[in-house]
């Protein structure tokens, strides 16, 4: 394990929550704005929101996260209204707002993180997103951590496809058990990584369920908390 080379990031999950899945994250901020709701129901507008930006272009390239939040609270707002479960666009504002301060709380922390290892490393990015990640990425300040960014709705391609991440390898022009990948998904990140060939730490938090670890696609290591990356990086190599 040696001979690490380069460095594949997942986004959103683990660099802006550092592990907490997006559904927590947003539940919990339904809670903080007054919004009681039962997590079945949840669930659905999370899923609901999900598939409607996977299928239309809702989200433009020059959006911002703040921007993207407002119209995923929007999605999951019409869909509880359809549910007789009214939430106003004030409140829909209220929570995406809240989501956004935990990310900027969140980005005081990882920021540093991400941008030590990218002064060690080529780094590149690989990630579900909507077409607008060089802008979040210079929204947050971390434009210049990246050599490449691997995105979904970008490349047509989604994880847990292993191709995405073939991408992100070929990028950095290495062999993939030269690159060790990061994430908070092991179906989407880990499995994927390690059935191409690359080392991968489990950022391993709070996911939204259970994830077994399938035999022959082990993580590498398993980590809580981003802050603990540069020393488990250290062994790796």
């Amino acid at each position: 394990m040696k001979d690490i080379k380069g460095v594949i990031f997942d986004y959103g999950g683990t660099i802006d929550t550092n592990g907490i899945h997006w559904g927590e994250v947003i539940r919990e901020e339904y809670r903080r704005a007054g919004v009681m709701i039962e997590k079945t129901l949840f669930r659905e507008a999370y899923v609901y929101a999900e598939r409607a930006l996977a299928k239309a272009p809702i989200i433009n390239a020059d959006d911002t996260f703040r921007t993207l939040l407002h119209k995923k609270m929007a999605l999951q707002a019409e869909y509880l209204n359809g549910k007789s479960y009214p939430i106003d666009n004030e409140k829909a504002g209220e929570i995406a707002d809240g989501c956004y301060r935990r990310v900027l709380d969140t980005l005081a922390t990882s920021r540093t993180i991400v941008e030590e290892l990218s002064d060690r490393y080529p780094t590149v990015l690989v990630t579900n997103f909507y077409g607008n990640m060089p802008v979040v990425l210079k929204e947050f300040g971390l434009d210049s951590c990246f050599g490449h960014i691997i995105e979904s709705a970008v490349v047509g391609l989604r994880k847990p496809d292993p191709a995405l991440f073939a991408k992100g390898v070929e990028a950095l022009g290495l062999e993939p058990f030269e690159v060790v990948v990061i994430g908070d998904s092991y179906r989407k990140d880990i499995h994927p990584a390690r059935t191409l060939g690359c080392k991968a730490v489990w950022l391993k938090k709070r996911c939204w369920e259970e994830e077994p670890i399938l035999p022959g696609a082990e993580p590498t290591a398993i980590i809580s908390s981003l802050e603990e990356l540069p020393a488990i990086i250290k062994v790796i190599i």
